[in-house]
């Protein structure tokens, strides 16, 4: 048995770029492990009360992720305990006790704990644009690899086998949006939210998880307070959530690959 440990930015983020793998790994008898930076205090509420549910925003989505991680079979769910950043350029931003804001060998040295701990032989995180250039999702990039380099530098006796990015191809982001119906690509657009993909060679890794499709999707849909009932994503067809979603994508960015790219699983060669 091998260990998967994910470092997620917020509340969400582990469901939807990862369900699938995190699914497949404990079908197959590994350990998976989610750390999660912040409790997602910021941003919009759905099918809630907003007076209500703002000033204990934090607990309801910490609810909402043990739900969901329930689903996806994680065997450990760990805080770094920082706040949500928000998006760029807000105020959040600003706020000492955000992620964005944390000092990066303090995160790092949090994050080095827990991987002493597990020692995993996968890890996953994002790509140094976030995705989508969300602060948080930056600050897990960086907190990742200093937490990596921390320990090449102390000489420890374990590293990882490989170190994964998530991904979405380019050429498939702009595939999935000439599909989405005409109302769809506008909302898309009128977005704050835009995603143009990671550089198709950079993309190492496809996982087919769409076996775990429908639980993938379960899980995502446990974050009650994320889910806007009239999005483009809780409205998609089933046909085209499952071209969209039924594969994952990953860049290898450190290690070597388990078999001649694209790998079709993460534990090649571990």
């Amino acid at each position: 048995m091998a260990t998967l440990l994910l470092v997620h930015a917020h509340p969400d983020d582990e469901a939807i770029s990862t369900g699938g793998v995190m699914l497949k790994a404990r079908a197959e008898g590994h350990r998976v492990v989610l750390v999660t930076a912040t409790r997602g205090e910021v941003g919009e509420i759905y099918n809630m009360d907003e007076a209500s549910s703002r000033p204990r925003l934090g607990e309801i989505r910490e609810k909402e992720l043990e739900d969901a991680a329930r689903i996806l079979g994680v065997n450990r769910g760990e805080f770094l305990g920082y706040r949500d950043s928000g998006m760029a350029g807000t105020s959040d931003n600003q706020n000492p006790a955000s992620f964005h804001q944390a000092p990066l060998d303090e995160a790092a040295g949090k994050l080095t704990k827990i991987l002493r701990e597990e020692r995993p032989e996968v890890i996953i995180t994002y790509a140094e644009d976030g995705t989508y250039g969300h602060p948080d999702h930056i600050k897990a990039h960086h907190v990742t690899n200093a937490a990596l380099d921390q320990m090449l530098r102390a000489s420890e006796s374990w590293t990882p086998k490989k170190v994964y990015y998530t991904a979405i191809p380019r050429s498939l982001m702009q595939a999935f949006m000439d599909q989405l119906p005409e109302e769809a690509k506008q909302q898309q657009q009128q977005s704050t939210i835009q995603i143009t993909g990671t550089p198709d060679e950079l993309v190492t890794t496809a996982v087919d998880v769409s076996d775990f499709i429908d639980r993938k999707k379960h899980a995502f849909q446990a974050h009650v307070s994320q889910n806007d009932p009239n999005s483009w994503f809780a409205t998609m067809q089933d046909q085209i959530f499952r071209v969209a979603f039924g594969t994952e994508h990953y860049q290898l960015a450190r290690g070597k690959p388990g078999m001649a790219l694209p790998e079709d699983d993460l534990f090649a060669g571990v």
